[in-house]
Protein backbone atom coordinates (compact mmCIF):
# COMPACT_ATOMS: atom_id res chain seq x y z
CA UNK A 1 0.00 0.00 0.00
CA UNK A 2 2.68 2.42 0.85
CA UNK A 3 4.38 1.67 -2.63
CA UNK A 4 1.30 2.32 -4.12
CA UNK A 5 1.24 5.95 -2.39
CA UNK A 6 4.00 6.77 -3.56
CA UNK A 7 4.40 5.43 -7.34
CA UNK A 8 0.75 7.85 -7.08
CA UNK A 9 2.40 10.73 -5.97
CA UNK A 10 5.45 10.53 -8.07
CA UNK A 11 3.10 10.37 -11.14
CA UNK A 12 1.17 12.59 -9.90
CA UNK A 13 4.47 15.20 -9.23
CA UNK A 14 5.36 14.51 -12.89
CA UNK A 15 2.20 15.17 -14.43
CA UNK A 16 1.53 18.64 -12.49
CA UNK A 17 5.78 19.02 -14.06
CA UNK A 18 4.80 18.59 -17.62
CA UNK A 19 1.34 20.38 -17.15
CA UNK A 20 3.02 23.50 -15.66
CA UNK A 21 5.83 23.02 -18.57
CA UNK A 22 3.30 22.83 -21.32
CA UNK A 23 1.54 26.29 -20.13
CA UNK A 24 5.44 27.92 -20.09
CA UNK A 25 6.07 26.83 -23.58
CA UNK A 26 2.55 27.39 -24.94
CA UNK A 27 3.45 30.83 -24.16
CA UNK A 28 7.60 31.07 -24.71
CA UNK A 29 6.32 29.75 -28.76
CA UNK A 30 3.49 32.41 -28.81
CA UNK A 31 6.32 35.15 -27.61
CA UNK A 32 9.87 33.87 -29.65
CA UNK A 33 7.50 33.83 -32.90
CA UNK A 34 6.01 37.19 -32.37
CA UNK A 35 9.43 38.72 -31.69
CA UNK A 36 10.42 36.80 -34.03
CA UNK A 37 7.91 38.28 -36.60
CA UNK A 38 8.15 41.67 -35.16
CA UNK A 39 11.28 43.08 -34.10
CA UNK A 40 12.15 43.82 -37.66
CA UNK A 41 9.84 46.34 -37.62
CA UNK A 42 10.66 48.33 -34.15
CA UNK A 43 12.79 50.73 -36.00
CA UNK A 44 12.98 54.81 -35.71
CA UNK A 45 9.82 55.38 -38.18
CA UNK A 46 7.63 52.76 -36.54
CA UNK A 47 7.33 55.25 -33.24
CA UNK A 48 7.85 58.41 -34.71
CA UNK A 49 5.66 58.56 -38.14
CA UNK A 50 2.15 58.03 -39.12
CA UNK A 51 0.90 55.20 -41.26
CA UNK A 52 1.40 55.72 -45.11
CA UNK A 53 -0.29 54.29 -48.11
CA UNK A 54 0.56 50.91 -49.72
CA UNK A 55 3.86 50.96 -51.20
CA UNK A 56 5.03 54.32 -49.39
CA UNK A 57 7.91 52.95 -46.84
CA UNK A 58 8.45 55.03 -43.63
CA UNK A 59 4.96 54.09 -41.90
CA UNK A 60 4.68 53.59 -38.51
CA UNK A 61 2.02 53.74 -35.74
CA UNK A 62 3.03 56.96 -33.87
CA UNK A 63 -0.61 58.78 -33.92
CA UNK A 64 -1.86 55.16 -32.73
CA UNK A 65 0.62 54.79 -29.61
CA UNK A 66 -0.13 58.27 -28.67
CA UNK A 67 -4.00 57.47 -29.03
CA UNK A 68 -3.51 54.26 -26.34
CA UNK A 69 -2.00 56.68 -24.38
CA UNK A 70 -4.65 59.16 -24.28
CA UNK A 71 -7.66 56.27 -23.90
CA UNK A 72 -6.20 55.01 -21.21
CA UNK A 73 -5.55 57.87 -19.39
CA UNK A 74 -9.03 58.85 -20.08
CA UNK A 75 -10.07 54.87 -18.57
CA UNK A 76 -7.97 55.21 -15.64
CA UNK A 77 -9.44 58.61 -14.87
CA UNK A 78 -12.81 57.10 -14.35
CA UNK A 79 -12.39 54.03 -13.20
CA UNK A 80 -9.18 54.35 -10.78
CA UNK A 81 -10.72 57.06 -8.24
CA UNK A 82 -14.26 54.95 -8.28
CA UNK A 83 -12.89 51.50 -8.14
CA UNK A 84 -10.42 52.28 -5.54
CA UNK A 85 -13.66 53.69 -3.11
CA UNK A 86 -15.81 51.14 -3.58
CA UNK A 87 -12.86 48.64 -2.82
CA UNK A 88 -12.55 50.66 0.12
CA UNK A 89 -15.97 50.53 1.32
CA UNK A 90 -16.50 46.98 0.69
CA UNK A 91 -13.45 46.27 3.03
CA UNK A 92 -14.68 48.26 5.87
CA UNK A 93 -17.83 49.75 5.51
CA UNK A 94 -19.81 47.72 3.32
CA UNK A 95 -22.20 44.97 4.81
CA UNK A 96 -25.54 43.58 4.07
CA UNK A 97 -27.67 43.20 0.71
CA UNK A 98 -26.06 46.32 -0.76
CA UNK A 99 -22.45 45.41 -0.68
CA UNK A 100 -23.39 41.96 -1.68
CA UNK A 101 -24.97 43.21 -4.85
CA UNK A 102 -21.86 45.19 -5.46
CA UNK A 103 -19.22 42.15 -5.19
CA UNK A 104 -21.41 39.73 -7.12
CA UNK A 105 -21.36 42.03 -9.91
CA UNK A 106 -18.22 43.05 -9.96
CA UNK A 107 -17.34 39.26 -10.20
CA UNK A 108 -20.01 39.08 -13.12
CA UNK A 109 -18.56 42.25 -14.98
CA UNK A 110 -14.65 40.63 -14.87
CA UNK A 111 -16.16 37.75 -16.79
CA UNK A 112 -18.20 40.12 -19.40
CA UNK A 113 -17.12 39.81 -23.06
CA UNK A 114 -15.11 42.71 -23.92
CA UNK A 115 -17.27 43.57 -27.02
CA UNK A 116 -20.46 43.50 -25.19
CA UNK A 117 -18.65 46.51 -23.15
CA UNK A 118 -17.94 47.45 -26.79
CA UNK A 119 -21.67 47.41 -27.64
CA UNK A 120 -22.95 49.42 -24.42
CA UNK A 121 -20.19 51.92 -25.34
CA UNK A 122 -21.38 52.78 -28.64
CA UNK A 123 -25.37 52.64 -27.35
CA UNK A 124 -25.10 54.72 -24.58
CA UNK A 125 -22.08 57.14 -25.56
CA UNK A 126 -21.63 57.25 -29.33
CA UNK A 127 -24.80 56.76 -30.57
CA UNK A 128 -26.02 60.08 -28.88
CA UNK A 129 -22.74 62.03 -29.66
CA UNK A 130 -23.54 61.09 -33.72
CA UNK A 131 -20.00 60.39 -33.95
CA UNK A 132 -17.29 57.98 -32.68
CA UNK A 133 -14.86 59.32 -30.36
CA UNK A 134 -11.69 58.53 -27.66
CA UNK A 135 -14.37 59.27 -24.89
CA UNK A 136 -16.37 56.98 -25.78
CA UNK A 137 -13.49 54.66 -25.68
CA UNK A 138 -12.28 55.74 -22.42
CA UNK A 139 -15.81 54.83 -21.02
CA UNK A 140 -15.55 51.21 -22.80
CA UNK A 141 -12.10 50.89 -21.11
CA UNK A 142 -12.86 52.19 -17.38
CA UNK A 143 -15.68 49.52 -17.56
CA UNK A 144 -13.70 47.14 -18.19
CA UNK A 145 -10.94 48.20 -15.80
CA UNK A 146 -13.35 48.73 -12.75
CA UNK A 147 -14.03 45.20 -11.09
CA UNK A 148 -10.54 44.25 -11.43
CA UNK A 149 -9.23 47.71 -9.12
CA UNK A 150 -12.24 47.10 -7.10
CA UNK A 151 -11.85 44.00 -5.97
CA UNK A 152 -7.73 44.26 -5.99
CA UNK A 153 -8.78 47.25 -3.48
CA UNK A 154 -11.09 45.68 -1.07
CA UNK A 155 -8.56 42.83 -0.98
CA UNK A 156 -5.38 45.37 -0.62
CA UNK A 157 -7.63 47.49 2.52
CA UNK A 158 -8.02 44.15 4.00
CA UNK A 159 -4.64 42.99 4.35
CA UNK A 160 -4.10 46.25 6.42
CA UNK A 161 -4.10 45.39 10.29
CA UNK A 162 -7.60 46.75 11.99
CA UNK A 163 -5.37 47.92 14.95
CA UNK A 164 -3.64 50.58 12.58
CA UNK A 165 -7.19 52.20 11.89
CA UNK A 166 -8.60 51.19 15.43
CA UNK A 167 -5.64 52.98 17.11
CA UNK A 168 -6.36 56.46 14.96
CA UNK A 169 -9.97 56.18 16.16
CA UNK A 170 -8.78 55.87 19.80
CA UNK A 171 -7.08 58.88 19.56
CA UNK A 172 -10.22 60.59 18.42
CA UNK A 173 -9.21 61.34 14.34
CA UNK A 174 -12.93 60.95 12.81
CA UNK A 175 -13.39 57.84 10.76
CA UNK A 176 -13.07 58.85 7.06
CA UNK A 177 -9.56 60.83 8.57
CA UNK A 178 -8.58 57.43 9.75
CA UNK A 179 -9.61 55.47 6.16
CA UNK A 180 -7.71 58.35 4.28
CA UNK A 181 -4.65 59.26 6.36
CA UNK A 182 -3.92 55.90 7.51
CA UNK A 183 -5.60 52.76 6.21
CA UNK A 184 -5.24 54.02 2.53
CA UNK A 185 -1.38 54.70 2.84
CA UNK A 186 -0.73 51.14 4.11
CA UNK A 187 -2.61 49.82 1.61
CA UNK A 188 -1.29 51.95 -1.08
CA UNK A 189 1.60 48.98 -2.77
CA UNK A 190 -1.85 47.03 -3.60
CA UNK A 191 -3.94 49.86 -4.80
CA UNK A 192 -1.57 51.32 -6.71
CA UNK A 193 -1.16 47.29 -8.06
CA UNK A 194 -4.70 46.78 -8.76
CA UNK A 195 -4.51 50.07 -11.12
CA UNK A 196 -1.57 49.13 -12.78
CA UNK A 197 -3.49 45.48 -13.82
CA UNK A 198 -6.36 47.39 -14.53
CA UNK A 199 -4.22 49.52 -17.57
CA UNK A 200 -2.25 45.83 -18.22
CA UNK A 201 -6.07 44.32 -18.84
CA UNK A 202 -7.37 46.67 -21.57
CA UNK A 203 -4.02 47.89 -22.67
CA UNK A 204 -4.89 45.13 -25.85
CA UNK A 205 -8.38 45.44 -26.03
CA UNK A 206 -9.71 46.13 -29.69
CA UNK A 207 -13.26 44.82 -29.57
CA UNK A 208 -14.28 47.68 -27.35
CA UNK A 209 -12.26 50.50 -29.25
CA UNK A 210 -13.84 49.30 -32.94
CA UNK A 211 -17.36 50.66 -31.50
CA UNK A 212 -15.99 53.52 -29.94
CA UNK A 213 -12.93 54.51 -30.93
CA UNK A 214 -13.07 53.53 -34.53
CA UNK A 215 -9.33 54.55 -35.85
CA UNK A 216 -7.61 57.29 -37.33
CA UNK A 217 -5.30 57.22 -40.19
CA UNK A 218 -4.06 60.68 -38.93
CA UNK A 219 -2.87 62.60 -36.40
CA UNK A 220 -5.77 63.31 -33.36
CA UNK A 221 -5.95 64.16 -30.12
CA UNK A 222 -8.96 65.67 -29.64
CA UNK A 223 -11.19 63.46 -27.23
CA UNK A 224 -13.97 64.29 -29.26
CA UNK A 225 -13.10 62.83 -32.45
CA UNK A 226 -11.98 59.28 -33.75
CA UNK A 227 -8.89 58.77 -32.54
CA UNK A 228 -6.18 55.79 -33.85
CA UNK A 229 -4.99 53.14 -31.32
CA UNK A 230 -2.09 50.65 -31.39
CA UNK A 231 -4.55 47.76 -31.14
CA UNK A 232 -7.00 48.54 -33.90
CA UNK A 233 -3.78 49.55 -35.86
CA UNK A 234 -3.09 45.55 -35.57
CA UNK A 235 -6.31 44.19 -35.75
CA UNK A 236 -6.49 46.36 -39.28
CA UNK A 237 -3.08 45.88 -40.66
CA UNK A 238 -2.66 41.93 -39.85
CA UNK A 239 -5.86 41.52 -41.85
CA UNK A 240 -4.84 43.41 -45.36
CA UNK A 241 -3.49 41.77 -47.79
CA UNK A 242 -0.35 44.13 -47.80
CA UNK A 243 2.88 42.44 -46.53
CA UNK A 244 3.99 46.27 -45.11
CA UNK A 245 0.44 46.38 -43.31
CA UNK A 246 1.46 43.11 -41.50
CA UNK A 247 4.65 43.44 -41.10
CA UNK A 248 3.46 46.63 -39.18
CA UNK A 249 0.78 45.04 -37.32
CA UNK A 250 3.57 42.50 -36.25
CA UNK A 251 5.57 45.44 -34.65
CA UNK A 252 2.43 46.72 -33.02
CA UNK A 253 1.76 43.27 -31.31
CA UNK A 254 5.19 43.08 -30.10
CA UNK A 255 5.01 46.82 -28.41
CA UNK A 256 1.79 45.36 -26.74
CA UNK A 257 3.10 41.94 -25.40
CA UNK A 258 5.99 44.07 -23.94
CA UNK A 259 3.62 46.77 -22.18
CA UNK A 260 1.64 44.19 -20.77
CA UNK A 261 4.73 42.49 -19.77
CA UNK A 262 6.19 45.69 -18.19
CA UNK A 263 2.90 46.55 -16.32
CA UNK A 264 2.51 42.96 -14.82
CA UNK A 265 6.19 42.77 -13.42
CA UNK A 266 5.79 46.27 -12.28
CA UNK A 267 2.63 45.05 -10.50
CA UNK A 268 4.32 42.36 -9.28
CA UNK A 269 7.55 44.00 -7.82
CA UNK A 270 5.33 46.78 -5.85
CA UNK A 271 3.04 44.13 -4.36
CA UNK A 272 4.62 40.75 -3.55
CA UNK A 273 2.00 38.12 -2.37
CA UNK A 274 2.26 39.17 1.82
CA UNK A 275 0.24 40.93 4.15
CA UNK A 276 -0.06 44.17 5.81
CA UNK A 277 1.26 44.60 9.79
Amino acid sequence: MLALRQWWNGFMLVLAWLCAGLAAATLAIIVFYVIQRGAPALNGHFFLSVPTPVGVPGGGVANALIGSVEIIVMASLIAIPIGVMAGIYLALLGKGRLADAVRFFSDVLTGVPSIAIGVFAYTVVVVPQKHFSANSAGVALAVIMLPIIVRTTEEAVRLVNPAIREGALALGIESWKAILLVTVPCARAGIVTGALLGVARVAGESAPLLFTAFGNPVWSTNPNSPIAALPLIVFQYANSPYAEWQQIAWGGALALIVLVFVLNITARVLFPAKGYR
